[in-house]
């Protein structure tokens, strides 16, 4: 996989949409109606900068709703297939990720299996699933299975330690075997690095070669 490449030169592999008002507590605008303008605008704006960026996926926040309400899981399919539509037009592909609710409390998005069954029934070449190994684990566990049944739907993954968050491999998950079944799967794409160092992050960063050799 790309996380064993060599650095040559900065790929941005992805962005969020704006999410809203973070510092307000906001997480997303897709589940909700009323902020359905809001949404368009940040959709438009977001692929602005993925063309002229050549950033191939944008990920597309939730925000924070009921996933139990009919009208609210309807908005967030149409702001899917907008979304879809609009991207695909740019050669860009929608990620979701399922978020837990221990770290966001509320979001709309906080089951793997709501997702896949979403990006099922869209049936959108361009949905994928953001597959994050932290969340995953805290949600639902079943890392390995579940990376080989998802993998089809995958298009980025990311990595952080159960359950501080902190540098891979100081966790409760042997990271450097989900490492190898990444690879045997044939994921060919970047892992994306979302933790919290433990201490200064260049001190932290000597889990990448350990890992690695292992993987």
């Amino acid at each position: 996989m790309k996380a064993k490449a060599e650095a040559a030169g900065v790929e941005i592999v992805l962005f969020n949409m704006p999410p809203g008002d973070w510092d307000e507590g906001e997480r997303g605008l897709a589940a909700l109606s009323e902020r359905a303008g809001e949404f368009t605008t940040g959709l438009e704006t977001a692929l602005h900068y993925a063309r002229h960026l050549a950033v191939p996926r944008v990920h597309m926040m939730a925000g924070l709703a009921s996933a139990e309400d009919r009208t609210t899981r309807q908005r967030y399919r149409e702001a899917l297939l907008e979304a879809s539509d609009a991207a695909g037009a740019a050669g860009v592909d929608i990620l979701i990720e399922p978020l837990n609710g221990r770290d966001m409390s509320g979001y709309f998005l906080d089951s793997f299996d709501l997702a896949a069954e979403i990006i099922g029934d869209l049936d959108r070449d361009n949905v994928r699933l953001q597959y994050d190994i932290y969340h995953r684990q805290i949600l639902h566990g079943d890392v390995l299975r579940s990376l080989g049944v998802l993998m089809p739907m995958v298009g980025h993954i990311q990595v952080a330690a159960v359950p501080d968050r902190s540098e891979p491999g100081s966790g409760e998950l042997d990271d450097a075997r989900i490492l190898r079944e990444i690879d045997r799967l044939g994921y060919d794409g970047w892992v994306g690095c979302e933790y919290r160092p433990g201490g200064r992050t260049q001190d932290g960063l000597s889990w990448i070669t350990k890992l690695t050799t292992r993987a």
